[in-house]
């Protein structure tokens, strides 16, 4: 799914006669709908996803419809005016793959596939098991062996997917897939698939949804393949183009030191990224050494006046702890844009006057290692009622 030049395919779509006033009156009211594919927080905005797709085509498991939180623990924690945090690990999978999986899923079975595959490092592997386990799909899922949670490992083989290890780790998966998917009979679902890019759309398109049309001054958000930083700021450019926002915010990217090369890269200001042999981080999710849309994602920055930065695992745990103890919760990689937001903001490249919607891209329970990291252990060892009494009694 490469083009010519080098880089991944993209879709264009023609919004020059799309009335803005209209689709917001549309949008509105599918948010009243219960059952169906535009009950979907995707394909709600079908007009701006896949408007050539037929519905009969539509895979979908309901998902999108994700909580946007005014959360002021985090504001406080990242030193800005106002944080909201989009929880995409509310999803039917439990992360926010499931966005761009729907549509890249429909268009596969649009086009008369039956088996599908991907490279992963846990989400995208359990989002596409589970569409496939809910269409009656094959799913063929190549994983760095050791290097994907095992919440999520035991996820994708519970959607009943054939998984295998590959030396090489997730870079040699998505090289295989790119050479030898099509000759084996597989649609590949990476991020290098165009219609996933136009799925994940869907998450800012519905943020922008919830708010009224205005966004905050930043969107930040963790980058390992780099496909969200692709499609949120093709998102944000669409709609700006046709109207529905009056203004693009600015993106932060957001990358674990251990596993950085496009940080590296946009802060030397080079043009081609170097790939990071041994990518290493706590941040399972975000342990990429060559994100395959970097190009794509270099093209938002300068579209939409972006910066990148990293964060180390420390600070990416102490972020999780925040947005844990909020009530709201996520993995590792997903804390990463809110540590990232904190250091950048401690730096002065966002104000501390501004706003912030950060990105979180999967769930709490995808990662039980972290948890048994960040919480502290609880010491279950049982109690006698009346000391138990006494205990709580001593502590009101």
């Amino acid at each position: 799914m490469s083009c010519d030049c080098g880089g991944l395919l993209e879709v264009r779509q023609d919004f020059r006669l799309a009335d803005a006033e209209r689709l917001k009156t549309l949008f509105d009211c599918r948010l009243a709908l219960r059952t169906g594919p535009y009950a979907s927080g995707v394909w709600r905005y079908k007009e701006l996803i896949d408007p050539e797709l037929e519905e009969a085509h539509i895979v979908t498991r309901g998902e999108g419809n994700t909580g946007l939180y005014d959360c002021a623990p985090a504001a406080i924690h990242a030193g800005v005016r106002r944080v909201w945090l989009k929880a995409q690990g509310e999803n039917p999978s439990g992360s926010f793959k499931d966005n761009g999986m729907t549509a890249a899923v429909s268009r596969g079975v649009f086009a008369g596939y039956r088996a599908f595959a991907c490279a992963s490092t846990g989400n995208t592997s359990s989002s596409l098991a589970m569409y496939a386990a809910w269409a009656g799909l094959r799913c063929v899922v190549l994983v760095p062996p050791g290097g994907v949670a095992a919440n999520k490992l035991m996820q994708t083989l519970a959607y009943g997917a054939e998984v295998y290890g590959i030396e090489g780790g997730y870079d040699a998966g998505v090289r295989l897939l790119n050479r030898c998917g099509e000759a084996l009979g597989l649609y590949v679902c990476n991020s290098v698939n165009p219609f996933r890019i136009e799925g994940q759309k869907s998450m800012i398109i519905e943020a922008a949804h919830q708010l009224g049309w205005t966004l905050p001054d930043w969107v930040v958000l963790p980058g390992g393949a780099l496909s969200n930083a692709s499609a949120l700021g093709k998102g944000l450019l669409e709609m700006k183009a046709i109207g529905l926002i009056g203004k693009v915010p600015r993106i932060a990217v957001v990358q674990a030191e251990g596993a950085s090369p496009f940080h590296r890269m946009i802060a030397s200001g080079g043009g081609e990224l170097v790939p990071e042999p041994a990518p290493r981080t706590a941040a399972s999710a975000i342990r990429i050494g060559n994100p395959p849309s970097w190009r794509k994602a270099a093209r938002v920055l300068r579209d939409c006046a972006g910066v990148t930065c990293a964060v180390s695992d420390e600070a990416i745990m102490a972020a999780k702890r925040v947005i844990d103890r909020s009530g709201i919760g996520c993995e590792p990689a997903a804390a990463a844009g809110l540590a990232g937001l904190k250091k950048l903001a401690a730096e002065g490249t966002i104000s501390r006057d501004e706003t912030a919607l950060v990105v979180l891209t999967g769930h709490m329970l995808k990662d039980a290692d972290a948890l048994r990291v960040s919480v502290p252990d609880p010491g279950l060892s049982p109690l006698a009622p009346d000391e138990l009494f006494s205990r709580l009694a001593g502590v009101r």
